[in-house]
């Protein structure tokens, strides 16, 4: 019988520079208690500043592919490290965590961090947070203090990749501002201003935005047309959708472009949208293609599922039986 490997065991591994992380371990450093977080700070000294970045890349990297860990408590301790780039990753590690606590934090360092990489994830995470408060599961206070700290850097001369972070993240708010701040951006002659615009309006899930989106589809520049493929998915612009699959019939279109457009289509659904993502599964033998074109295609299965509900008419039961439903369906794919 195999013998269980001890947290502490796991530690020692991480020490020995010389050792390739094993992705064993990563499941160890989920949901600490708090007597193995403070093993894990006790040693975090000793151990290489290398060493310390990819075991928060692998970490990244499998929060973002299995669903059941937690590094929440390591996201958390390592807030304050002397690493601008340890600061950066673990904030990565806090991507799913709604503690209203958090929130205080991000804005400090959003606000005051003296390297940007710091800065420009917490502008990301507090999106996530300006989203709780437009669902009303957030203090409206705080997130009333979270958009103003976005506004003012926003409005401000610091760094143009923050204020245009910012600007994408205050995308969720219903702040009377945002169609100013939106439209201002949106017009700039920087691509790049544009692309952040289109990303704000997006988010925004206001379909006031629907033509400046689809102007923009067959823009000159791909970061643009990236950007308003992102925005007419999510706010579901089915004149969009011809548009985008005369798009893919260009063979020296970017592939950014194309992996955009791909997932919005997933979004706004039909059957030629269907019919097109199905036929490259069966036409290529790129693995990591397949997979992202089974999730375009089980995403887009979903959308039109749920479109044939009337959301409004649904009760809680009925609510609960349809996640119940997708919770069964994902367990049969595992």
């Amino acid at each position: 019988m195999a013998e269980t490997l001890s947290f502490q065991s796991v530690l020692d591994h991480l020490l020995d520079s010389k050792k390739d992380i094993p992705q064993s371990h990563l499941s160890h450093y989920s949901d600490l208690d708090p007597k193995s977080l403070r093993l894990f700070m006790d040693i975090w000294p000793s151990v290489k500043p290398t060493r310390k970045l990819l075991l928060l890349s692998e970490l990244l990297k499998n929060l973002d592919t299995v669903n059941l860990v937690n590094y929440e408590e390591i996201g958390k301790a390592l807030l304050q490290d002397a690493d601008a780039d340890v600061r950066a990753a673990a904030i990565g590690l806090l991507a799913e965590s709604n503690d209203p606590k958090l929130a205080s934090q991000l804005m400090d360092i959003f606000l005051n961090d003296t390297d940007l990489a710091p800065r420009m994830e917490a502008a990301n995470l507090l999106g996530e947070f300006v989203l709780l408060g437009e669902l009303e599961e957030l203090d409206t206070a705080l997130k009333t203090k979270i958009e103003d700290a976005l506004i003012s850097v926003i409005r401000s001369e610091d760094n143009p990749a923050l204020r245009k972070r910012a600007l994408e993240s205050l995308g969720y708010s219903a702040r009377d501002e945002m169609v100013n701040i939106i439209e201002t951006a949106f017009h700039r002659e920087e691509a790049t201003w544009v692309a952040s615009a289109l990303r704000a309006m997006g988010r925004s899930h206001d379909n006031r935005w629907n033509d400046d989106a689809v102007s923009k589809l067959l823009d000159d520049d791909p970061r643009i047309r990236v950007a308003a493929a992102e925005a007419a998915g999510e706010l579901n612009i089915e004149e969009a959708g011809p548009i985008m699959l005369q798009m893919l019939e260009d063979e020296e279109e970017d592939d950014d472009v194309i992996s955009a457009v791909i997932w919005s289509l997933s979004q706004i659904g039909g059957e030629d949208a269907r019919i097109y993502i199905v036929n490259l599964i069966e036409n290529t033998e790129d693995e990591d293609l397949i997979a992202f074109l089974e999730d375009a295609l089980e995403n887009l299965d979903f959308n039109e599922e749920l479109d044939k509900f009337d959301l409004l008419t649904l009760d809680e039961d009925d609510l609960e039986n349809l996640g119940e439903i997708n919770d069964l369906e994902d367990e049969e794919e595992e």
